[in-house]
Protein backbone atom coordinates (compact mmCIF):
# COMPACT_ATOMS: atom_id res chain seq x y z
CA UNK A 1 0.00 0.00 0.00
CA UNK A 2 0.80 3.39 -0.66
CA UNK A 3 2.09 5.49 2.25
CA UNK A 4 4.28 7.63 0.33
CA UNK A 5 2.60 10.97 -1.90
CA UNK A 6 4.61 13.22 -3.88
CA UNK A 7 2.45 16.44 -4.78
CA UNK A 8 3.64 18.65 -8.02
CA UNK A 9 2.73 21.80 -8.23
CA UNK A 10 2.08 23.05 -12.08
CA UNK A 11 2.26 26.66 -13.24
CA UNK A 12 2.60 26.20 -16.90
CA UNK A 13 6.24 26.17 -16.95
CA UNK A 14 8.60 23.18 -18.01
CA UNK A 15 8.37 20.83 -14.86
CA UNK A 16 11.60 20.21 -12.65
CA UNK A 17 13.86 17.88 -13.06
CA UNK A 18 12.63 16.50 -9.34
CA UNK A 19 9.27 17.18 -10.39
CA UNK A 20 9.90 14.90 -13.71
CA UNK A 21 11.43 12.19 -11.76
CA UNK A 22 9.03 11.63 -9.74
CA UNK A 23 5.93 12.35 -12.47
CA UNK A 24 7.96 9.90 -14.93
CA UNK A 25 8.14 6.78 -11.83
CA UNK A 26 4.77 7.29 -10.98
CA UNK A 27 2.30 4.29 -11.16
CA UNK A 28 -0.96 6.36 -10.33
CA UNK A 29 -1.90 10.25 -11.05
CA UNK A 30 -3.92 12.05 -9.58
CA UNK A 31 -4.97 15.62 -10.89
CA UNK A 32 -7.34 17.67 -12.88
CA UNK A 33 -8.22 17.35 -16.66
CA UNK A 34 -5.83 19.18 -18.19
CA UNK A 35 -3.04 17.83 -15.50
CA UNK A 36 -3.61 14.22 -16.68
CA UNK A 37 -3.56 15.46 -20.69
CA UNK A 38 0.27 16.46 -19.59
CA UNK A 39 2.54 14.48 -22.19
CA UNK A 40 4.60 13.70 -19.22
CA UNK A 41 1.97 11.86 -17.49
CA UNK A 42 3.52 7.76 -17.81
CA UNK A 43 1.24 6.26 -20.49
CA UNK A 44 0.70 3.14 -18.42
CA UNK A 45 -0.30 5.01 -14.52
CA UNK A 46 -3.58 5.00 -13.30
CA UNK A 47 -5.29 7.98 -13.76
CA UNK A 48 -7.67 9.96 -10.85
CA UNK A 49 -9.15 13.14 -11.92
CA UNK A 50 -9.04 15.12 -8.50
CA UNK A 51 -12.47 15.51 -7.63
CA UNK A 52 -13.06 14.67 -4.14
CA UNK A 53 -10.00 15.18 -2.48
CA UNK A 54 -10.90 12.76 0.23
CA UNK A 55 -11.99 9.89 -2.01
CA UNK A 56 -8.52 10.31 -4.17
CA UNK A 57 -6.38 10.16 -1.01
CA UNK A 58 -8.64 6.77 -0.16
CA UNK A 59 -7.36 5.75 -3.71
CA UNK A 60 -4.23 6.59 -2.92
CA UNK A 61 -3.59 4.66 0.01
CA UNK A 62 -4.70 1.75 -1.30
CA UNK A 63 -2.66 1.76 -4.19
CA UNK A 64 0.13 -0.32 -4.45
CA UNK A 65 2.72 1.58 -5.69
CA UNK A 66 4.55 5.22 -6.51
CA UNK A 67 1.30 8.09 -6.42
CA UNK A 68 1.29 11.65 -7.56
CA UNK A 69 -0.90 14.37 -7.50
CA UNK A 70 -0.49 16.86 -9.52
CA UNK A 71 -2.24 21.02 -8.50
CA UNK A 72 -1.90 24.02 -9.98
CA UNK A 73 0.50 26.41 -8.38
CA UNK A 74 1.70 26.25 -5.23
CA UNK A 75 -0.23 23.38 -3.55
CA UNK A 76 0.91 24.12 0.17
CA UNK A 77 -0.94 26.87 -0.43
CA UNK A 78 -4.53 26.77 -0.17
CA UNK A 79 -4.22 23.40 -1.78
CA UNK A 80 -4.20 19.83 -1.65
CA UNK A 81 -1.59 19.45 0.78
CA UNK A 82 -3.58 20.52 4.22
CA UNK A 83 -6.23 17.71 2.86
CA UNK A 84 -3.45 14.83 2.19
CA UNK A 85 -1.93 15.57 5.29
CA UNK A 86 -5.31 14.57 6.94
CA UNK A 87 -4.47 11.59 10.12
CA UNK A 88 -6.85 9.80 8.72
CA UNK A 89 -5.28 8.71 5.55
CA UNK A 90 -1.84 7.96 6.96
CA UNK A 91 -0.05 9.58 4.02
CA UNK A 92 3.41 11.16 4.35
CA UNK A 93 3.32 13.78 1.66
CA UNK A 94 6.38 15.62 -0.68
CA UNK A 95 6.32 18.57 -1.94
CA UNK A 96 7.25 20.05 -5.28
CA UNK A 97 5.59 23.44 -5.06
CA UNK A 98 5.82 25.96 -8.16
CA UNK A 99 5.11 29.53 -8.22
CA UNK A 100 1.05 29.91 -6.65
CA UNK A 101 -1.52 31.42 -8.66
CA UNK A 102 -1.64 34.30 -6.63
CA UNK A 103 1.98 35.16 -6.89
CA UNK A 104 1.14 34.44 -10.90
CA UNK A 105 -1.57 37.14 -10.89
CA UNK A 106 0.01 39.65 -9.39
CA UNK A 107 3.16 39.14 -11.48
CA UNK A 108 0.67 39.46 -14.47
CA UNK A 109 -0.41 42.56 -12.64
CA UNK A 110 2.54 44.07 -12.50
CA UNK A 111 1.99 44.74 -8.74
CA UNK A 112 3.60 43.77 -5.27
CA UNK A 113 1.58 41.40 -3.18
CA UNK A 114 3.37 40.93 0.29
CA UNK A 115 0.64 43.81 1.89
CA UNK A 116 -2.35 41.95 -0.18
CA UNK A 117 -5.03 39.79 1.50
CA UNK A 118 -5.63 36.64 0.30
CA UNK A 119 -9.18 34.61 0.75
CA UNK A 120 -10.75 31.65 -0.57
CA UNK A 121 -14.24 31.92 -2.27
CA UNK A 122 -16.66 29.03 -2.40
CA UNK A 123 -20.89 28.71 -1.56
CA UNK A 124 -19.88 28.60 2.39
CA UNK A 125 -16.89 32.06 2.34
CA UNK A 126 -18.10 34.05 -0.83
CA UNK A 127 -20.16 36.16 1.53
CA UNK A 128 -16.92 36.72 4.32
CA UNK A 129 -14.21 36.80 1.42
CA UNK A 130 -16.51 39.46 -0.72
CA UNK A 131 -16.51 41.71 3.16
CA UNK A 132 -12.98 41.18 2.95
CA UNK A 133 -12.76 42.85 -0.36
CA UNK A 134 -14.93 45.88 0.79
CA UNK A 135 -12.95 46.38 4.01
CA UNK A 136 -9.46 46.09 2.48
CA UNK A 137 -7.78 47.65 -0.55
CA UNK A 138 -5.83 44.83 -2.14
CA UNK A 139 -7.19 41.56 -2.10
CA UNK A 140 -6.86 38.21 -3.90
CA UNK A 141 -9.61 36.13 -4.31
CA UNK A 142 -9.32 32.49 -4.92
CA UNK A 143 -12.56 31.61 -7.04
CA UNK A 144 -13.98 28.32 -7.34
CA UNK A 145 -17.63 27.54 -9.95
CA UNK A 146 -20.08 29.74 -8.56
CA UNK A 147 -18.08 31.88 -6.49
CA UNK A 148 -16.48 33.50 -9.35
CA UNK A 149 -15.81 36.98 -10.28
CA UNK A 150 -19.69 37.87 -11.23
CA UNK A 151 -20.62 36.60 -8.21
CA UNK A 152 -18.26 38.69 -6.42
CA UNK A 153 -19.10 41.54 -8.26
CA UNK A 154 -23.21 41.19 -7.49
CA UNK A 155 -22.17 41.41 -3.84
CA UNK A 156 -20.40 43.83 -4.00
CA UNK A 157 -22.79 46.33 -5.36
CA UNK A 158 -22.44 50.33 -4.90
CA UNK A 159 -18.72 49.83 -3.94
CA UNK A 160 -16.67 50.59 -6.55
CA UNK A 161 -13.24 48.11 -6.97
CA UNK A 162 -11.18 47.34 -10.33
CA UNK A 163 -11.17 44.11 -10.94
CA UNK A 164 -8.01 41.90 -12.56
CA UNK A 165 -9.40 38.70 -13.73
CA UNK A 166 -6.70 36.01 -14.53
CA UNK A 167 -8.51 32.87 -16.26
CA UNK A 168 -6.73 29.67 -16.80
CA UNK A 169 -3.33 30.70 -15.80
CA UNK A 170 -0.49 28.99 -17.21
CA UNK A 171 -2.39 27.60 -20.18
CA UNK A 172 -2.25 28.75 -23.86
CA UNK A 173 -5.90 29.82 -23.22
CA UNK A 174 -4.85 32.50 -20.48
CA UNK A 175 -6.22 35.48 -20.59
CA UNK A 176 -6.12 38.82 -18.24
CA UNK A 177 -8.81 41.20 -17.83
CA UNK A 178 -9.00 44.39 -15.72
CA UNK A 179 -12.06 45.83 -15.56
CA UNK A 180 -14.56 47.72 -12.81
CA UNK A 181 -16.30 45.79 -10.29
CA UNK A 182 -19.71 47.11 -11.74
CA UNK A 183 -18.87 45.31 -15.59
CA UNK A 184 -17.85 41.74 -14.30
CA UNK A 185 -21.16 40.42 -13.75
CA UNK A 186 -22.15 41.01 -17.57
CA UNK A 187 -19.09 38.48 -18.40
CA UNK A 188 -19.20 34.49 -18.40
CA UNK A 189 -15.76 33.73 -17.00
CA UNK A 190 -13.71 30.71 -17.33
CA UNK A 191 -12.29 28.26 -14.42
CA UNK A 192 -9.91 27.92 -12.88
CA UNK A 193 -9.40 32.15 -12.28
CA UNK A 194 -7.75 34.20 -9.67
CA UNK A 195 -9.76 37.94 -9.48
CA UNK A 196 -7.04 40.60 -7.80
CA UNK A 197 -9.89 42.86 -6.44
CA UNK A 198 -7.65 46.54 -6.25
CA UNK A 199 -8.56 50.04 -4.99
CA UNK A 200 -10.69 51.97 -2.37
CA UNK A 201 -9.80 55.69 -1.17
CA UNK A 202 -8.61 56.38 1.88
CA UNK A 203 -7.25 52.89 2.16
CA UNK A 204 -3.44 52.24 2.58
CA UNK A 205 -2.58 51.25 -0.91
CA UNK A 206 1.24 51.41 -1.97
CA UNK A 207 2.69 51.93 1.58
CA UNK A 208 6.30 51.74 1.49
CA UNK A 209 8.16 48.40 2.93
CA UNK A 210 5.12 46.18 5.18
CA UNK A 211 6.38 44.52 7.24
CA UNK A 212 3.45 41.91 7.70
CA UNK A 213 2.67 40.10 5.28
CA UNK A 214 -1.52 41.13 4.43
CA UNK A 215 -0.92 44.68 6.04
CA UNK A 216 -1.13 46.11 9.32
CA UNK A 217 -4.69 46.97 9.78
CA UNK A 218 -4.05 49.65 12.70
CA UNK A 219 -1.09 51.02 10.42
CA UNK A 220 -1.00 54.94 10.74
CA UNK A 221 -3.79 54.68 13.74
CA UNK A 222 -3.42 56.17 17.37
CA UNK A 223 -2.48 53.48 19.55
CA UNK A 224 -5.56 52.06 21.79
CA UNK A 225 -9.09 51.87 21.58
CA UNK A 226 -12.34 54.20 22.01
CA UNK A 227 -10.12 57.51 22.64
CA UNK A 228 -11.58 61.12 23.18
CA UNK A 229 -12.85 62.49 20.27
CA UNK A 230 -10.52 64.92 18.53
CA UNK A 231 -11.81 68.77 17.82
CA UNK A 232 -12.46 67.38 14.50
CA UNK A 233 -14.82 65.10 15.78
CA UNK A 234 -17.36 68.01 17.30
CA UNK A 235 -20.27 65.84 16.05
CA UNK A 236 -19.43 62.93 18.45
CA UNK A 237 -18.61 64.97 20.83
CA UNK A 238 -18.66 63.25 24.59
CA UNK A 239 -22.59 62.47 26.06
CA UNK A 240 -25.55 60.48 25.86
CA UNK A 241 -24.49 57.86 22.82
CA UNK A 242 -21.36 59.35 22.38
CA UNK A 243 -19.32 58.43 25.36
CA UNK A 244 -15.96 56.48 24.91
CA UNK A 245 -16.55 54.33 27.68
CA UNK A 246 -19.50 53.24 26.06
CA UNK A 247 -18.06 52.93 22.49
CA UNK A 248 -15.45 50.58 23.85
CA UNK A 249 -17.82 48.46 25.94
CA UNK A 250 -20.30 47.91 22.68
CA UNK A 251 -16.80 47.23 20.35
CA UNK A 252 -16.56 44.62 23.19
CA UNK A 253 -19.51 43.21 23.08
CA UNK A 254 -20.19 42.79 19.24
CA UNK A 255 -16.24 41.80 18.75
CA UNK A 256 -16.17 43.14 14.94
CA UNK A 257 -13.19 41.02 12.94
CA UNK A 258 -11.78 40.30 9.54
CA UNK A 259 -14.87 38.62 7.56
CA UNK A 260 -17.56 40.58 8.96
CA UNK A 261 -19.85 42.95 7.97
CA UNK A 262 -20.69 45.70 10.39
CA UNK A 263 -23.74 47.79 10.38
CA UNK A 264 -23.52 51.08 11.86
CA UNK A 265 -26.95 52.72 12.10
CA UNK A 266 -26.85 56.41 13.09
CA UNK A 267 -22.69 56.78 12.84
CA UNK A 268 -23.02 60.34 13.64
CA UNK A 269 -19.42 61.59 13.14
CA UNK A 270 -18.17 58.11 12.52
CA UNK A 271 -15.91 57.19 15.53
CA UNK A 272 -17.87 53.93 15.80
CA UNK A 273 -17.54 52.90 12.23
CA UNK A 274 -14.08 53.75 11.92
CA UNK A 275 -12.70 51.42 14.80
CA UNK A 276 -14.50 48.80 13.51
CA UNK A 277 -12.99 48.71 10.25
CA UNK A 278 -9.66 49.29 12.38
CA UNK A 279 -10.28 45.84 13.60
CA UNK A 280 -10.43 45.04 9.64
CA UNK A 281 -13.83 43.70 9.33
CA UNK A 282 -16.17 45.43 6.61
CA UNK A 283 -18.29 48.74 7.69
CA UNK A 284 -21.47 50.30 6.14
CA UNK A 285 -22.34 53.59 8.11
CA UNK A 286 -25.78 54.73 8.31
CA UNK A 287 -27.29 58.01 9.29
CA UNK A 288 -30.07 60.60 8.02
CA UNK A 289 -27.92 63.18 7.95
CA UNK A 290 -26.15 64.18 4.67
CA UNK A 291 -23.41 66.22 6.92
CA UNK A 292 -22.51 62.58 8.57
CA UNK A 293 -21.50 61.10 6.05
CA UNK A 294 -19.19 63.73 5.16
CA UNK A 295 -17.97 63.29 8.72
CA UNK A 296 -17.63 59.71 8.66
CA UNK A 297 -15.90 59.64 5.26
CA UNK A 298 -13.41 62.29 6.23
CA UNK A 299 -12.83 60.45 9.57
CA UNK A 300 -12.54 57.20 7.32
CA UNK A 301 -9.41 58.91 5.26
CA UNK A 302 -7.50 60.31 8.79
CA UNK A 303 -7.41 57.01 9.79
CA UNK A 304 -6.66 55.12 6.74
CA UNK A 305 -9.34 52.35 6.62
CA UNK A 306 -12.08 51.66 4.08
CA UNK A 307 -15.89 51.53 4.67
CA UNK A 308 -18.97 52.25 3.18
CA UNK A 309 -21.26 55.53 3.83
CA UNK A 310 -24.81 55.30 3.23
CA UNK A 311 -27.34 58.28 3.82
CA UNK A 312 -31.32 57.12 4.53
CA UNK A 313 -33.42 56.93 7.04
CA UNK A 314 -33.85 53.57 9.41
CA UNK A 315 -35.24 51.09 9.35
CA UNK A 316 -36.04 51.84 5.57
CA UNK A 317 -32.56 52.10 4.59
CA UNK A 318 -31.85 48.98 5.85
CA UNK A 319 -34.11 47.16 3.48
CA UNK A 320 -31.62 46.85 0.76
CA UNK A 321 -28.17 46.44 2.68
CA UNK A 322 -26.40 43.07 2.51
CA UNK A 323 -26.40 40.78 5.56
CA UNK A 324 -24.72 41.98 8.29
CA UNK A 325 -22.95 40.04 10.54
CA UNK A 326 -23.07 41.95 14.11
CA UNK A 327 -24.75 45.85 14.49
CA UNK A 328 -24.71 48.85 16.27
CA UNK A 329 -27.63 50.64 16.69
CA UNK A 330 -26.83 54.24 17.31
CA UNK A 331 -30.41 56.14 17.10
CA UNK A 332 -33.45 55.03 15.95
CA UNK A 333 -34.57 52.73 18.89
CA UNK A 334 -36.91 50.57 19.12
CA UNK A 335 -38.05 50.35 15.34
CA UNK A 336 -34.03 50.01 14.47
CA UNK A 337 -33.63 47.24 16.57
CA UNK A 338 -36.71 45.31 15.37
CA UNK A 339 -35.49 45.85 11.96
CA UNK A 340 -31.90 44.56 12.91
CA UNK A 341 -33.25 41.67 15.12
CA UNK A 342 -35.17 40.80 11.40
CA UNK A 343 -31.71 40.27 9.58
CA UNK A 344 -30.36 37.62 12.02
CA UNK A 345 -27.28 39.40 13.25
CA UNK A 346 -25.20 37.47 15.45
CA UNK A 347 -25.22 40.30 17.53
CA UNK A 348 -26.91 43.68 18.27
CA UNK A 349 -25.38 46.86 20.70
CA UNK A 350 -28.07 49.01 21.54
CA UNK A 351 -28.32 52.01 23.89
CA UNK A 352 -31.08 54.33 25.76
CA UNK A 353 -31.67 57.19 28.19
CA UNK A 354 -34.04 55.97 29.94
CA UNK A 355 -35.41 52.63 31.63
CA UNK A 356 -38.52 52.53 30.02
CA UNK A 357 -37.01 52.58 26.76
CA UNK A 358 -34.28 50.41 27.69
CA UNK A 359 -36.74 47.61 28.29
CA UNK A 360 -38.34 48.06 25.42
CA UNK A 361 -35.12 47.70 23.43
CA UNK A 362 -34.30 44.51 25.85
CA UNK A 363 -38.44 42.79 25.05
CA UNK A 364 -37.37 43.17 21.20
CA UNK A 365 -34.07 41.50 21.42
CA UNK A 366 -35.37 39.17 23.07
CA UNK A 367 -38.38 38.45 21.52
CA UNK A 368 -36.00 37.66 18.42
CA UNK A 369 -34.23 34.87 19.93
CA UNK A 370 -30.99 36.91 21.33
CA UNK A 371 -29.82 36.21 24.62
CA UNK A 372 -29.60 40.28 26.04
CA UNK A 373 -27.50 41.69 28.67
CA UNK A 374 -28.65 44.90 29.93
CA UNK A 375 -25.90 47.31 31.43
CA UNK A 376 -26.32 50.75 33.38
CA UNK A 377 -22.99 52.62 32.20
CA UNK A 378 -21.79 55.86 34.34
CA UNK A 379 -19.19 57.60 33.40
CA UNK A 380 -17.33 60.51 35.17
CA UNK A 381 -14.61 62.35 33.53
CA UNK A 382 -12.25 64.27 36.12
CA UNK A 383 -10.08 67.33 36.48
CA UNK A 384 -6.42 66.23 36.95
CA UNK A 385 -5.06 69.28 38.23
CA UNK A 386 -7.94 69.23 41.27
CA UNK A 387 -10.45 66.17 40.53
CA UNK A 388 -13.07 68.09 40.25
CA UNK A 389 -16.15 66.75 37.65
CA UNK A 390 -15.46 67.85 34.13
CA UNK A 391 -18.44 65.88 32.62
CA UNK A 392 -20.57 63.35 33.25
CA UNK A 393 -22.48 60.66 31.30
CA UNK A 394 -24.91 57.67 32.22
CA UNK A 395 -26.54 55.77 29.67
CA UNK A 396 -28.07 51.59 29.43
CA UNK A 397 -25.99 49.45 27.23
CA UNK A 398 -28.25 46.65 25.56
CA UNK A 399 -26.56 43.67 23.87
CA UNK A 400 -27.87 40.85 22.34
CA UNK A 401 -26.32 37.38 20.90
CA UNK A 402 -28.17 35.12 18.71
CA UNK A 403 -29.11 31.85 20.44
CA UNK A 404 -28.69 28.83 18.46
CA UNK A 405 -31.23 27.67 16.95
CA UNK A 406 -33.14 30.73 17.46
CA UNK A 407 -35.99 31.31 14.56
Amino acid sequence: MADRVTVIGWDGSPLTAAAGSALSAATLVAGAAHHLALPEVPAGAERVRLGSVGLAARRIAGHRGTAVVLADGDPGFFGVVRALRAPEHGLEVEVVPAVSSVAAAFARAGMPWDDARVVVAHEKTLRRAVNVCRAHPKVAVLTSPGAGPAELALLLDGVHRTFVVCEQLGTTREQVSVLTSDKAADHTWRDPNVVLVIGGAGGTGASAAPWLMGGDPAAGADRGWADRPEEHDSDDRPGIGHDPTLRAVQLARLGPRTGDLVWDVGSAGGNFAVEAARFGAAVIAVDADPAARARTEAAARRHGVLLQTVTGRAPHVLESLPEPDVVRVGAGGVPVVTACVDRRPERIAAHATTRDEAEAIGTALAAGGYAVETLLLQTVGLDPADWTERERSVVFLLSGRRTTGAP
